[in-house]
């Protein structure tokens, strides 16, 4: 992809595909096989597919609370697809479709269940664990990204964050930094035009969220985030230009992935309190799993019987990563095993009382409520 689909004001929204799936800018529908544009369509469905089991799961209180990304399907399996498989990516809570396109080790559920092990999985795929304290993994990708130049690897860290962590310091030094010392990091902001129930117009007086990038002296690009072949291609152009491909120069770039979270913020949240129907079915009108398809029937890669199997081959998978979830025996002493690199002697000592409290009254005396 061309640098060009960089070079435009912040306002000038990239779009390839209108809510209808129709093709409004060749230049920017991506050199892909036919078997990668379904693949791409196939993890959207994959990852709308897993919200819905994660959700009810919730509700059946066999997962804790969860973060839904219906709507942002476009966005974050597009922008992986961009990527090499050596970049790393590091996201907030809600990029699961980002996961789906990396392969999504089946460990990941077990961290909505509680136990740390399923963030350890995630390293496998190039993926830092998940952050819940809002933008405070953007210094960490900044430093990661840092280090990959500093080592000269032609890797890309892509940093993942919504719209309300712009409002955070963490961000404005993150952005600083990587500004300053031409970090090959990809900022990666999931406009879902809500921080919880802060509507974005609340967030900023800026006219755009990809403006913010020219006080620290680089480039924001605003895409179409229901639009997974724009967001392929401006990401695929922004990692070009963070790690210097064809000789260039190495620095940061800005993206506004702009979109709508069409569910909760989580499942403790309602969001009928803060925002109207209306505005959701609007945005639904644009959902990315219907353009994606309507595009990939017009090009005859795409019908009814394709689906249906395609469907059967996502519920058996998510069957087969549910179950080993929960059938995973969890170790109680692992409470210990992460607090720090090397154990010390106050916690050797709390989980030497931990087990002897097991020995005496057992497991089950201890999980009861009274």
């Amino acid at each position: 992809m061309t640098q060009d689909v960089l070079n435009r004001a912040p306002d000038d929204r990239v779009q390839a595909l209108d809510s209808d799936g129709e093709i409004v800018d060749p230049d920017l529908i991506p050199d892909l096989s036919d078997e990668a544009l379904v693949s791409m369509y196939r993890d959207m469905r994959f990852a709308r597919r897993f919200d819905e089991r994660m959700i009810s799961l919730q509700r059946q209180g066999r997962l804790g609370t969860y973060s839904s990304l219906a709507g942002q399907e476009g966005s974050q399996v597009g922008s992986t697809y961009a990527l090499a498989d050596e970049d790393t990516i590091f996201y907030q809570y809600r990029e699961h479709g980002a996961l789906v396109a990396r392969g999504l080790p089946w460990e990941y559920v077990l961290y909505w269940m509680g136990h740390e092990a399923g963030n350890a999985a995630l390293g496998d795929v190039n993926v830092f664990p998940l952050n819940i304290s809002i933008g405070a993994h953007l210094p960490h990708a900044v430093g990661w990204s840092w280090a990959a130049k500093k080592r000269g690897d032609e890797r890309a860290g892509v940093v993942h964050f919504g719209d309300g962590a712009t409002s955070e310091g963490d961000f404005h030094e993150a952005m600083n930094f990587a500004g300053v010392f031409e970090t090959p990091t990809v900022f990666f902001c999931n406009n879902n035009q809500w921080a919880i129930s802060v509507p974005r117009e609340r967030q900023t007086a800026s006219q755009t969220l990809a403006q913010k990038a020219d006080a620290y002296g680089f480039d924001g690009v605003q895409v179409d985030g229901m639009d997974p072949l724009a967001t392929y291609s401006v990401t695929e152009a922004a990692r070009e230009r963070a790690v210097g491909a064809n000789g260039g120069e190495q620095e940061p770039i800005f993206i506004e992935a702009v979109q709508y979270r069409f569910g909760a913020h989580t499942t403790a949240d309602d969001p009928d309190v803060y925002r109207d129907d209306a505005e959701v079915e609007e945005w639904r009108e644009r959902d990315p799993l219907d353009r994606m398809e309507a595009f990939l029937r017009n090009c005859n890669l795409l019908d009814d019987g394709k689906i249906d199997v395609m469907d059967d081959t996502i519920d058996e998978r998510l069957g087969e990563i549910i179950d080993n979830a929960e059938s995973h025996a969890p170790d109680p002493t692992d409470l210990f095993t992460d607090v720090y690199d090397e154990s010390t002697s106050n916690i050797d000592e709390q989980r030497e009382y931990f087990e002897g409290l097991r020995e005496r009254h057992g497991d089950d005396a201890l999980l009861e409520s009274e």
